[in-house]
Formats: structure tokens, C-alpha cells, sequence
């Protein structure tokens, strides 16, 4: 119970590191040669990221008896949102100026952009209806299904980062392979532990 208590605020401050590691390479002048892009890329990695983390914590329980982990799904989750919005807000403000005319068109005319707001759209409505009181306003079978969305965003995620790299898509790929075989591992059976005969 109290390594429970120790686990949340650890994994809260580990996952703020890579926004800390961001802001001390801005201030260190250390961004590349585009750091606008070197940032848009960095937080849509670690948003990523994040959402695989939250599917692995399930085949984490499953295949190695970590429920612990479970305590910390809607953390994890609440974090790929945090990242996102910094991701999608990083190219409102950089890129576009906020300049709503020209986000329209982006989301109309470029794929990659219609896929990666979708994929926004998808963790919005999980992060609005990630609270206890959600769980009982919409009832837990509506609200399973609605988390169940986290499904196709992380495959769509991996879509949008796919097509946002214009060559080596090694990365991506990588990314897309985890996430199946993370999705892949739910359909297994896994056989209920073998019963200690009584003497």
C-alpha cells in the first residue's frame, strides 16, 4: 500500500522530465537549426509515448501480475493529453500564428493534420470524462466503450507520425509495432493460475 502511495508522485515527476529536458535545450540554445519543428516533433513523441505506455499497463497485469500499474492508467493517459495539447498549441501559436483561417485549411487540405487533429479530438474526450464522477454520469458500460477509443488513437497516431516524416520512418514503424503488438495482446488468453492441491 505505501509503495503505491510512493508510485504516483515518482512516476508524476518522471514524466515531466522530458518537458524539463525541452525547456533547458530552448534556454541552452540547443534546437537545431528549426527549433519550431524540433519542438512540434519532441512533444508529439513524448504524447505518443505516453499512450503506449497507458496500453502497456493492461498485458503488464495480464502477463506479469504488475496491478499496480493500473493505479497509474489515467495519470499516464492524462499526460499523453498534456503532451498533445503542448504538440497541437505548439503548432497553433508557431506555425499558424493563430490564424484560425489558416488552421481550417490545414485540417482540410493536409492529411496528416486531419488524422493528427482527430487523433486530439479522440484524447480530448477521453481526458473530459476520465473522472470518477464521469464513470457514474455516463454509466461504466458507455464509459468503457468510449476509453475504448484509445484504440484506434494510438494506431491513428502512429498514422499522423508516419506521414509527418518525409523519410527514414523507422521510428514510426517502431512506434506502430508496439502498438499492435500491445492491441495484440489483449486477444490472448491467458490460462488462470493452477490450483495448489490440498494435502
Amino acid at each position: 500500500m505505501r509503495s503505491r502511495r510512493i508510485l504516483k508522485p515518482v512516476i508524476f515527476i518522471l514524466a515531466l522530465i522530458p518537458l524539463a529536458w525541452l525547456i533547458w535545450r530552448g534556454a541552452a540554445g540547443d534546437l537545431g537549426a528549426n527549433p519550431p519543428e524540433t519542438i512540434d516533433r519532441f512533444l508529439g513523441d513524448w504524447a505518443l509515448r505516453f499512450l503506449i505506455l497507458t496500453l502497456a499497463l493492461t498485458p503488464a497485469k495480464r502477463f506479469l501480475g504488475w496491478t499496480s500499474g493500473m493505479s497509474l492508467r489515467r495519470m499516464l493517459g492524462l499526460f499523453a493529453f498534456f503532451y498533445a495539447s503542448l504538440h497541437v498549441t505548439g503548432y497553433l501559436v508557431v506555425n499558424l500564428g493563430l490564424n484560425l483561417e489558416d488552421f481550417i485549411k490545414d485540417v482540410v487540405k493536409r492529411t496528416f493534420i486531419t488524422v493528427g487533429m482527430g487523433v486530439y479530438l479522440c484524447l480530448l474526450s477521453l481526458a473530459l470524462t476520465s473522472t470518477s464522477r464521469m464513470v457514474k454520469r455516463l454509466g461504466a458500460a458507455r464509459w468503457k466503450a468510449l476509453h475504448r477509443l484509445i484504440y484506434p488513437a494510438a494506431l491513428a497516431a502512429c498514422l499522423h507520425y508516419f506521414m509527418m516524416i518525409k523519410a527514414d520512418h523507422l521510428l514510426p514503424l517502431l512506434h506502430l509495432l508496439v502498438v499492435i503488438a500491445l492491441l495484440g495482446a489483449r486477444l490472448v488468453q491467458v490460462p488462470p493460475p493452477a490450483k495448489m492441491n490440498e494435502t
